[in-house]
């Protein structure tokens, strides 16, 4: 740690609650990995924070040693920002765990570390619930920061949206709030503008009722998905707020509500929830079984098991490339097109997903937040995992080519919390922009915080 100071260091460390770590600590391998194996970044110090005093002293140390900072908290950046670069400090909150429901107010605090599988865990002793992230294990505060779409968002709202308040360690190492009445300039940016501003240490959310859900999944074999796709746009067109979809590409997997005959062979499959009455979801989604599907585990179920259905398609340990990009619709053409995609010869686990957009999330005016692309209808999302550095160029060209086969039918804005590659500017409108470049001039003129899609001062 010579290069860093050793002095300042062992200062830092005397009065630091959490855990330091260089790289030829015990612990370093494991605390500089993240959820993308594609990867491989080897950051001067890692500071596993206890609290929010840690990330005060490691930002004010980072700043006295001119080292950049990379913060952390599920680590599923796909792009690696969470995991620094040489040089740089990483600030690890997910020890900074803890969730604090108020049932009577309808609000939820969460502290930076918390995932979205710990956050729906506390508020749905409850019977509560705000929109999170489609895989548990996603940290709550990257995908809020970037705007956050979920299950419920077409009845809710974005994570972001949903956002009261926010504890914030700004680049010169005080703590504010930002809220609709203080710092209201730094409320707008964080939400939609990700970590460019500072460090979130806590979040203070609205939280809405939310009962067993009607949910489940509809697999269909591939020569019956002309039909399951007709059935499916009927559904949605005009569909109620209460419900929300999406439809993927996928590998079948040898489970047992899979026939066998499908097992290991591309196939398409129809994700629903209704998060009214679950008699009201079941009657919605009859055209859909009607189409015939080789396999249905729909069925009225707790939210947190819907929200655990997609872990398994993304486990910790893959080599990742993911791109998110929306669609003003889905017309015949665009439909025609999706359904001409297949993942045959691809890992098992990548996919192609499009998600449902629209109802609650595309009635807050476009000024209220950094978010941009309220307006789009559908998310065009292919996910490609894969384990063998071999099939790099194979996954990505896929996912390249299946992108600009959609590029008629795009709105030109993208969601950069799924985007690999760096798309800033296609995830704002130049208005939006450029009030984001002056909000990071006052509050991080010196782009300490680099290590994200990154608005450059």
């Amino acid at each position: 740690m010579a290069t860093t100071g050793q002095d300042t260091l062992a200062q830092l460390a005397e009065g630091f609650g959490g855990q330091l770590l260089a790289e030829d600590d015990t612990g370093y391998e494991e605390a500089r990995t993240v959820f993308n194996t594609m990867i491989d970044r080897r950051p001067a110090l890692i500071a596993r924070c206890s609290g929010t005093a840690d990330v005060i002293s490691a930002v004010r140390y980072a700043r006295e040693q001119d080292m950049p900072i990379a913060v952390r908290c599920g680590a599923h950046s796909v792009s690696g920002h969470s995991a620094g670069g040489e040089g740089a400090l990483v600030i690890d909150l997910s020890p900074m765990k803890g969730v604090r429901v108020d049932p009577d107010g309808l609000t939820a605090r969460a502290n930076g570390g918390v995932q979205w599988g710990e956050y729906d865990r506390e508020t749905q002793v409850f019977g509560l619930a705000t929109p999170g992230g489609r895989v548990t294990t996603t940290g709550v505060g990257g995908f809020t920061l970037g705007g956050g779409y979920g299950w419920l968002s077409t009845k809710y709202g974005l994570s972001c949206d949903n956002l009261l308040s926010a504890d914030v360690v700004t680049a010169d190492g005080r703590l504010v709030t930002a809220s609709e009445t203080e710092n209201e300039d730094l409320f707008w940016g964080l939400r939609g503008g990700g970590g460019n501003f500072g460090i979130v240490t806590s979040f203070e959310f609205r939280v809405h009722p939310v009962g067993p859900l009607y949910a489940g999944l509809m697999l269909y074999d591939r020569a019956h998905a002309g039909d399951a796709m007709a059935a499916y746009r009927e559904l949605v067109e005009g569909g109620p707020d209460e419900l929300s979809t999406g439809f993927v590409h996928v590998t079948a997997p040898p489970a047992p509500f899979v026939p066998e005959e499908l097992h290991g062979r591309p196939a398409i499959a129809f994700l629903v929830s209704y998060c009214g009455d679950p008699a009201d979801g079941e009657r919605l989604v009859g055209g859909m079984r009607a189409a015939g599907p080789a396999a249905d585990v729909t069925g009225p179920m707790p939210y947190r098991a819907f929200q655990g259905m997609l872990d398994d398609l993304n486990p910790p340990g893959l080599r990742n490339y993911v791109r998110g990009e929306h669609l003003s619709g889905l017309t015949d053409e665009a439909a025609e097109t999706f359904l001409g995609f297949s993942t045959e010869g691809l890992h098992p686990l990548t996919v192609l997903i499009m998600f449902q957009h629209g109802g609650a999330v595309s009635r807050v005016p476009d000024e209220a937040t950094a978010v941009v692309g309220r307006d789009a209808a559908f998310m065009f999302h292919p996910i490609c995992n894969w384990d063998d550095p071999a099939d790099d160029e194979k996954h990505i060209s896929w996912s390249r080519s299946a992108s600009a086969a959609m590029d008629p039918y795009k709105t030109g804005s993208v969601y950069l919390n799924f985007m690999t590659d760096d798309a800033v500017p296609a995830g704002y409108d130049q208005t939006a922009y450029a009030r984001l470049v002056e909000l990071k001039r006052k509050y991080d003129p010196d782009n300490v915080f680099r290590f994200n899609q990154n608005i450059a001062p």
